[in-house]
């Protein structure tokens, strides 16, 4: 079962499922778009269920009776959580309540996924680098916030119910299907624009010295599939490249590829409140426990992001 199913990664998910033979229950908000399915969306069987209403989560999970759930849907952007803090929290800690006590009212005990963020981390203190599971959780945004309650709800119920939650911590992922409200895809759509002649030669960032760790979603996914075959109920995962890259040289791989002259000017109402300088991900404990490994480099995701921009840009 996946909950979020038509979502950036949650699309993914559902595509890598399909080609290991599995069985894809998938969850969307009533009236949600569909236009992230994968190809094969017919082998899908969809439930159309809001969430934040609990006895229509309970009603699904007992018809689906899911041997692994994967509890992805949420309000995953940060700025959109500076802008609504309150249906952030509201929604990211409802949403997997009523997920986890669905579960309990179906009396099955199937493994689940928890998925945190590596904005729950916040800004690492000097020394931090690369971030291990250990490291204090010091969220700097609403929607770091919502992630911690969901992480540690995740390990309640294990503790407190026996539910089997693996928790991961992810780090940044991109790839096609990613909305635009999130800054690479933001980008790409902007030189797709340009490059049609449908804006100005202009790209307009915020912060571009910021530095993440970036992991291909198709890389990302795989990873989610392993935790749940091979993690431990109880315990929590980061999962990331261990690559630190610094998000002007993403705008310079853009500009690079583009097939018109820009130039870039900083935009102040794309600057976040807290935001990390830099984040990189000690994905140790995860490989050790899973033999994971991303697969796919970032220069292959990042033309392909470009692509499918220009692609939404012509249609």
């Amino acid at each position: 079962m996946v909950t979020g199913v038509n979502g950036f990664a949650g699309s993914h998910l559902a595509e890598y499922l399909l080609a290991q033979g599995d069985e894809v229950f998938g969850m969307l908000r009533p009236g949600s778009s569909s236009a992230n399915f994968p190809s094969p969306c017919q082998a899908i069987s969809l439930y159309e269920v809001e969430l934040t209403q609990a006895e229509e989560v309970t009603r699904a999970i007992k018809e689906i009776m899911p041997e692994l759930i994967f509890h992805l849907a949420a309000q995953a952007a940060v700025a959109r959580s500076w802008e609504d803090p309150q249906g952030t929290l509201s929604n990211n800690i409802i949403a997997q309540l009523n997920v986890l006590q669905g579960v309990i009212a179906a009396q099955i005990d199937p493994k689940i996924l928890i998925l945190g963020s590596n904005e729950e981390y916040g800004t690492p203190c000097p020394g931090e680098l690369p971030i291990r599971e250990e490291n204090p959780l010091r969220p700097t945004s609403p929607y770091g916030v919502s992630k911690v309650t969901q992480d540690m709800m995740g390990y309640q119920y294990f503790r407190s119910h026996g539910l089997r939650c693996v928790r991961v911590r992810p780090f940044n992922h991109l790839g096609a299907r990613q909305r635009e409200e999130f800054v690479v895809p933001s980008l790409a759509k902007q030189v797709a624009e340009a490059e049609a002649g449908l804006r100005e030669p202009v790209i307009h960032v915020g912060n571009i010295e910021v530095k993440r760790d970036f992991t291909d979603v198709r890389d990302m996914v795989r990873g989610y599939y392993l935790a749940l075959l091979h993690g431990e109920p109880g315990e929590v995962y980061n999962i990331g490249s261990g690559t630190m890259t610094s998000l002007r040289s993403i705008v310079d791989f853009l500009l690079n590829h583009s097939r018109v002259s820009l130039s870039v000017e900083q935009d102040a109402s794309r600057l976040r409140p807290g935001d990390i300088t830099e984040s990189v991900c000690d994905c140790s404990k995860f490989k050790a426990k899973t033999g994971w490994q991303p697969e796919i480099p970032l220069e292959q995701t990042l033309l392909e992001v470009l692509e499918y921009w220009r692609k939404r840009v012509r249609e």
